[in-house]
């Protein structure tokens, strides 16, 4: 049987407005909607004129630290540098192998012309990973400590990392301006998760027993957090560590955007200008750092692991 057409216009009028209701949402809360947006963005552009000045003066010893050490990266022999990173790698990893693969590595950088912009984006990825250590471990134990504390951060923590990286650019450029803060702050945000979740669980999955045999040696809650946990924590704060440089490195290109001066730039050049070796060659050079993070950072947390199991034994 065919279903009943409306004879009247009256009729059809109301099944137009009964479609239209279920398949578009009422202006009235668009409406609603763009005027709360207007007003938020009202109210931040006020807030960044008021006290952006302000904020910025508080990152000045960050920014001269910048300054500073990129500096010192580029005005050092190539040699040197060369010399230094592979005694850093030798002594955190005692692997010849390594140590032989990331001095060839360096060398081809320096040979294909990227080596000022490979000791730029070094600069800000030590420096990006110092304060996501500095600030991260923290936060990782007093999670660990606590599950309401655990219970606040976690879904920040998940919208840190589900959010798309060019969101961040947006406040921080509104407020700073552009330059190698707002980079920093950047990619500080987008890879400070993974250091504050494994330390987290790093500390929470140290064995209850030993946590309990200390406790009848009467060492105190500080005694146990350094002496007991951390050291046995620390190959999963090793991984979160590692995780924290991968996500940094990740984001090299994107914070070239707002004038971050390293490896993403040309990478971003390219990309405009269809330049595909220019592309490629720092692309490379952008994974060579990834690599040599990745092995060195492994190395060492095989060699803490290992050293806490002699420890055990012994």
């Amino acid at each position: 049987m065919a279903a009943a057409r409306p004879d009247t216009p009256y009729e059809m009028e109301m099944v137009m407005a009964v479609e239209n209701w279920l398949t578009t949402f009422p202006e009235m809360e668009r409406a609603d909607l763009i005027a709360i947006r207007k007003a938020l963005d009202a109210g931040y552009r006020a807030f960044s004129r008021s006290y952006g000045d302000l904020i910025e003066s508080l990152f000045d010893p960050l920014l001269y630290f910048l300054v500073w050490f990129e500096k010192l990266l580029l005005s050092t022999p190539w040699w040197l540098v060369i010399l230094i990173v592979v005694g850093l790698v030798y002594g955190a990893s005692r692997s010849p192998k390594l140590l032989v693969g990331v001095a060839v590595s360096l060398l081809l950088i320096g040979y294909f012309g990227m080596w000022e912009n490979t000791m730029r984006t070094l600069s800000i990825i030590t420096v990006c990973t110092i304060l996501s250590i500095t600030l991260g471990i923290p936060i990782g134990i007093m999670m660990a400590r606590s599950d309401r504390t655990q219970a606040v951060v976690t879904p920040v923590l998940d919208i840190m990392q589900t959010m798309p990286a060019f969101v961040y650019l947006i406040p921080v450029v509104m407020l700073l301006g552009i330059g190698k803060v707002p980079g920093v702050i950047a990619v500080v945000i987008y890879a400070i998760p993974p250091v504050i979740r494994l330390t987290n669980l790093g500390i929470r999955l140290v064995d209850k027993e030993v946590l309990e045999a200390s406790m009848a040696f009467g060492a105190t809650r500080r005694q146990r957090l350094w002496g007991v946990q951390m050291p046995l924590a620390m190959p999963t704060i090793m991984a979160g560590i590692n995780q924290t440089i991968m996500m940094a490195l990740a984001m090299v290109v994107i914070a070239s955007m707002i004038g971050v001066k390293g490896l993403g730039q040309p990478v971003l050049k390219s990309i405009t200008n269809q330049y595909f070796t220019m592309g490629l060659f720092n692309g490379l050079a952008i994974v060579t750092l990834a690599i040599i993070f990745d092995r060195v950072s492994q190395a060492y947390a095989r060699r803490t692991q290992r050293h806490l199991q002699g420890n055990a034994h012994g």
